[in-house]
């Protein structure tokens, strides 16, 4: 079973979180606000979608790459491609 599966619910609940902030930016967009609250709602949404994508990853390399063969090895590999993955989203 994939991990997108076995992890739907938290999966929909971020994505419902992510479509609410899209919502609120366009109602911001619909009337006056100042620029630097549609920054930071744009900036939350990024975080929000990064925070996903970063969870979808994780869960696919565990699932692809370290539950194979030599899981010792791979688990480590795992943990150096994470923290270039979380330095990178940030």
């Amino acid at each position: 079973m994939s991990h997108t599966v076995r992890h739907k619910k938290m999966l929909l609940t971020r994505l419902k979180k992510i479509q609410g902030q899209s919502v609120a930016l366009e109602k911001m967009l619909n009337r006056e606000h100042e620029c630097a609250e549609v920054l930071q709602q744009l900036a939350a949404i990024r975080g929000a979608v990064n925070g996903m994508m970063l969870q979808v990853i994780q869960g696919h390399l565990t699932d692809h790459v370290v539950k194979e063969p030599e899981e010792m090895q791979r688990e480590a590999d795992l943990e150096v491609v994470m923290q270039v993955i979380k330095s990178y989203l940030k």
